[in-house]
């Protein structure tokens, strides 16, 4: 008689896709997006008794209401979008850069200053272009400190970018208190070095120049031979240098330009909207725009689609609490919840789950 061995199996175990189709991929999305507004109602229901369809349609009026809402939304875009176009050529050659919150944060403090010192001296055209430049190189010192110790002393650039963060807003926070003497840390606003309207509208000059850039960061990945070099980086440090690239100089020149682009975000975050500084003119959105990098896949055009749906739930939100009389809170779950569920649909883009088969042994 033959021994016959008793396998426990698990129920399914994973595997990593392939390539799944985009139509599929996208249709993998769409469904997550479903799934989770039919969360969110479930949850209007139970914590605010409201009727989960106005809250939807106020969701919407929120951010495409009236023109003055839509400009904003798309001001909001742009803004998000920046700093995903930022954070991008760190994170293709797998440096990871937490510190686009702080990078652009020092960009806002500089670009403040001037108007501070300047704003009512200075013709425009000249202080505008000067504020930018300044804007840019502190965002590039703030990017290439974390850059020289990774690339010359392999430290962790993970948690190096992030105290660079908490560095930046002591910075500002000092500045403030010095210079507001009531104590208050609030900063009125600056006159002075404001970005001009155009055609009569605010803020769309500061889309312009995002959308400008989001069209040369994709030619710069995708035709530039920097672009090819990073992407050499990411994959293998090792075939890089064997192949003659210059690791650490890219490393560098890689969180210049990230520096420079967050900059770049902190000039228009100051010039073209909030006209001052604080410790929360950034808002968070250095963080959000590492999530935007990631679920784009590194492409400054899928950034433009995602950056659009983030700050479309950010808004609708936002009118949720006001119109709805709900707290804050809820409108931050709804948007969390919104945001899971988007990341969670990234698994089964990536992965496929494998069911075991019963079969007979003979």
């Amino acid at each position: 008689m033959s021994n016959v061995k008793n396998h426990h199996e698990s129920m399914f175990h994973i595997s990593k896709r392939d390539d799944m189709p985009k139509v599929k991929a996208v249709a993998v999305r769409a469904i997550s997006i479903l799934i989770a507004l039919l969360v969110c109602a479930v949850v209007i229901v139970l914590l605010s008794k409201q009727n989960p369809i106005k809250v939807f349609g106020v969701m919407f009026e929120g951010s495409f209401g009236t023109s003055r809402r839509l400009l904003k939304l798309c001001q909001n875009i742009a803004m998000l979008l920046c700093i995903s176009l930022a954070v991008t050529p760190a994170f293709k050659m797998k440096f990871w850069n937490i510190g686009a919150e702080g990078q652009t944060l020092v960009g806002c403090l500089v670009s403040a200053i001037m108007m501070l010192y300047f704003g009512q001296t200075m013709p425009l055209w000249i202080l505008l272009p000067l504020m930018l430049i300044v804007s840019i190189i502190a965002g590039v010192i703030w990017g290439i400190i974390p850059a020289f110790f990774k690339a010359n002393f392999g430290t962790n650039e993970t948690l190096f970018t992030l105290m660079m963060n908490y560095v930046a807003t002591q910075v500002v926070s000092v500045f403030i208190a010095v210079k507001v003497k009531s104590g208050s840390q609030v900063m009125g606003v600056i006159q002075g070095g404001w970005m001009p309207k155009l055609f009569g509208k605010d803020y769309l000059i500061n889309i312009i120049i995002v959308l400008l850039l989001t069209v040369g960061m994709y030619i710069y990945f995708k035709y530039s031979k920097h672009g090819y070099e990073i992407s050499v980086v990411g994959e293998s440090e090792n075939t890089a240098r064997y192949i003659g690239i210059n690791v650490k100089k890219v490393i560098m020149r890689t969180m210049a330009l990230s520096g420079g682009l967050c900059g770049v975000a902190g000039f228009l975050l100051v010039a073209g909207e909030h006209h001052t500084v604080a410790t929360d003119t950034v808002g968070g959105m250095g963080f959000t725009a590492i999530m935007v990098s990631w679920l784009a896949k590194f492409n400054p055009a899928v950034m433009l689609i995602v950056s659009f749906l983030i700050a479309f739930m950010e808004s609708g939100a936002g009118e949720i609490a006001t119109q709805c009389g709900l707290n804050q809170s809820i409108a931050d779950i709804l948007t969390g919840i919104i945001i899971f569920f988007i990341i969670g649909s990234e698994f089964f883009v990536q992965y496929k789950i494998n069911f075991r088969q019963k079969h007979k042994e003979a």
